[in-house]
């Protein structure tokens, strides 16, 4: 089961709190283990995170320490922040990092996941533009509630797309993530929530020749929980999660929380019709 900490503070405001950000000195070893430029490490209250051009650590209560070094850039910085360091803090203290991408439909949240790669911004991008503001981009943390449902913590709005994404879905290009990584920011039609939203359903994105959002049910939506992003791993670990624990977990999230297949064809001609079906699809869903 996820960690319970003793907080009187919102889980919006704890976020809040543990991610403080502050510049420093960040050492190459957690616990007395060295970590490597390109890796990482946790432990039962902390995690460090080097790169070569930026390295963090994260002890719980005391926030994020940077330390920026040649090559360092502030939209790279923000990339990792958002990223690793979200997840890994949402984690040590009994959070949900999934990795999503949401809109906010009839204000309850709608979150995609995908693989890396799977199109979740871009299709998030594409519902933006249809009028369903974006929630977050690729990092969704929630807390899990008692009867497995899902409350869904805002986060950033500041989206990253492939510039064939961003041509796709008429989005406006800000600057370029880093050198080495050619996403680039975007200009995105954001919420204004900034509470916690309920998780109205989770959607599962897939190829096929047409359009289609079918629901999963029993197994099938365990089947479809059991993600390998690191998002996962870390949580298991900073909750000591083993397999069977894990399962329940899982199995409780299910039974709670409604689950879909939205099957479309990655085919650029189609990504209109396909977007503009599933807008339709997802307002009738969240209406009942």
């Amino acid at each position: 089961m996820p960690a319970v900490l003793s907080s009187t503070l919102s889980p919006v405001a704890l976020m809040r709190r543990e991610m403080a950000v502050r510049q420093g000195l960040v050492p190459v070893e957690l616990d007395g283990l060295p970590v490597a430029p390109g890796h990482n490490r946790m432990s039962r209250d902390a995690f460090l995170l080097r790169e070569p051009e930026v390295a963090f650590l994260y002890r719980r209560s005391e926030g994020v320490v940077v330390a920026r070094g040649p090559g360092w850039t502030p939209q790279l910085e923000e990339l990792y922040l958002n990223g690793s360091v979200c997840a890994a803090v949402a984690s040590l203290n009994g959070l949900l990092p999934i990795h999503a991408s949401a809109v906010v439909v009839e204000g309850r949240v709608v979150a995609f996941t995908a693989p890396a790669g799977g199109g979740k911004s871009t299709l998030a991008a594409g519902l933006a533009a249809l009028g369903l503001p974006l929630f977050c981009d690729d990092t969704l943390v929630a807390r899990v509630e008692p009867d497995g449902s899902l409350l869904c913590l805002p986060g950033h709005k500041r989206m990253k797309l492939w510039p064939d994404a961003v041509e796709l879905t008429g989005s406006t290009p800000l600057e370029q993530v880093s050198a080495d990584y050619a996403k680039f920011y975007v200009s995105t039609a954001g919420s204004a929530v900034d509470g916690p939203l309920p998780l109205g359903a989770l959607v599962f994105l897939e190829t096929g020749a047409e359009p289609a959002l079918l629901p999963l049910h029993g197994g099938g939506k365990i089947a479809r929980l059991s993600d390998d992003h690191y998002t996962r791993a870390m949580f298991c670990q900073a909750n000591a999660l083993d397999g069977p624990a894990l399962f329940a977990l899982q199995a409780r999230i299910a039974r709670a929380v409604p689950m879909a297949r939205f099957v479309r064809s990655l085919d650029r001609g189609a990504f209109a019709r396909s977007t503009g079906f599933l807008a339709e699809a997802l307002c009738a869903m969240m209406r009942g």
